[in-house]
């Protein structure tokens, strides 16, 4: 029986059985992707990611990442604990390296208990009507506050909604409401301006994960969100960080910088660590063609 050999680490924690679990697999190359997507149902976790091979000039590994139902162009932890992990399975030494994914050829700065994941292009929409996103959520007009929700994101974009402090424990996603809207993820949130921290929950109903307790990728698109609404400076560099998880007994720490330039978020980074929890051997599935 052929097997791949596979970690699983949790991040944006110090400590294990905290933060993000993530299955990161090595020596996927000759699988197909049914074969790739076969695997990550089975860890069943958020995200699973395979480390390959590059295929562009220039990077230093290529990484394919799956939720249990479909293959995302980019995704924060998945980055951040695959980079990691491979550092430390002797792959390449700690220092810069450059990751190949859907979203492009992203940067990442690796030491021997985590990493600093550069996003991709900032992007930013829109405000949006608040309503169709509390139904999601499962709250109700009272519990927006702040300014008007909108999408953002650097290589994965999400849609943003401010509310109370107080009503970011009482969110219930409600995947029949988010199905209507054609919303697959949302990410509530409160905003502490003294301390420049977002306590977040984030719900991806639309590709098999009901809540996430850690993610990066909307950590990067919370800054962009925040410069645009006037709440971290249109110029230069500011320091913001991420709560979440705390929900699901997952807590989990983010730390984020963005840089802005004549009040547009022009770049983000996202920071945490990774624990190993296990490793082992998966059998490869069957190839249906």
């Amino acid at each position: 029986m052929s097997t791949l050999a596979y970690e699983i680490v949790d991040v944006f924690t110090d400590r294990p059985f905290a933060g993000n679990p993530l299955a990161v697999v090595f020596g996927a190359e000759a699988l197909a992707t049914e074969q790739m997507q076969a695997l990550a149902l089975e860890f069943n976790l958020s995200e699973t990611v395979f480390v390959l091979p590059p295929t562009q000039v220039g990077s230093t590994y290529r990484a394919r990442i799956f939720t249990p139902v479909e293959e995302l162009p980019f995704a924060g932890h998945p980055s951040v604990g695959a980079a990691v992990t491979a550092c430390r399975r002797g792959m390449f030494g700690v220092g810069q390296v450059t990751q190949e994914c859907g979203a492009g050829v992203l940067p990442i700065e690796v030491t021997a208990s985590g990493a600093t994941l550069t996003g991709g292009t900032p992007t930013l929409g829109p405000e949006l009507d608040p309503e169709p996103l509390l139904e999601i959520a499962g709250l109700v007009a009272d519990d927006h506050f702040g300014p008007a929700p909108r999408v953002a994101g650097c290589g994965l974009e999400f849609p943003y909604l401010p509310v109370r402090p107080e009503s970011v424990a009482r969110a219930r996603v409600n995947p029949a409401a988010a199905q209507r809207y054609g919303v697959s993820h949302v990410s509530v949130f409160s905003w502490d301006a003294a301390a420049q921290t977002a306590h977040a929950r984030v719900f991806v109903p639309g590709i098999g994960v009901p809540e996430d307790p850690a993610t990066g990728s909307a950590a990067l698109g919370l800054g962009v969100w925040l410069v645009a609404s006037g709440l971290l400076p249109g110029e230069g560099r500011s320091e913001y960080a991420v709560r979440q998880g705390v929900e699901m007994n997952r807590p989990s720490a983010l730390a984020c910088t963005v840089t802005a330039a004549d009040g547009v978020a022009v770049g983000a980074t996202v920071a945490g660590q990774v624990m190993p929890v296990a490793r082992g051997e998966i059998a490869v599935p069957p190839f249906v063609g």
